[in-house]
């Protein structure tokens, strides 16, 4: 099954790649390396919530903005390198969550990217990861994901 039968029979759609709102680039590719910029939860082009874990956003919402911003960070990625078949695997993920400073459930949130990675790739999707806390991040959102992606040779 290729990454986009397998995101159908998930019940998921891969959207556009977002062009960068500054004077950078969404990914950018370096022989065999993929770097992805943060992608925040957008759908349609709008910005899926806005908030802070600990405050007013749940784990369960945080997870389906982590979800949301995994699949723009592939979006990113697929536009870059024509398909998501040539990922040979993953790097790193990082995750950035907005939340009060007494929030230490960073990880719980971000689990809702590396999870999702996993449903979608596989055994492809091992990773190494970061998951922090920030008191604010862009557009307000409750979190940001960034990819390190690797193509196969022939990618």
């Amino acid at each position: 099954m290729n990454v986009s039968e397998k995101l159908a029979a998930l019940g998921l759609v891969l959207p556009a790649a977002s062009p960068p709102p500054g004077a950078f680039r969404g990914a950018v590719r370096h022989g065999n390396t993929v770097t992805v910029s943060g992608q925040v939860p957008l759908q349609d082009g709008k910005v899926m919530m806005v908030g802070s874990l600990g405050a007013d956003v749940t784990i369960e919402q945080g997870r389906d903005c982590a979800g949301c911003a995994l699949l723009n960070a592939l979006a990113q990625v697929e536009a870059i390198c024509g398909s998501l078949d040539l990922v040979e695997g993953f790097v790193r993920l990082g995750g950035y969550v907005a939340a009060t400073p007494d929030f230490t459930q960073h990880g719980k949130v971000i689990d809702g990217a590396s999870e999702l990675l996993r449903d979608i790739f596989g055994d492809r999707a091992a990773h190494a990861r970061v998951a922090m806390g920030m008191a604010s991040l862009p557009r307000g959102v409750p979190v940001e994901i960034e990819l390190t992606v690797i193509l196969r040779d022939n990618g």
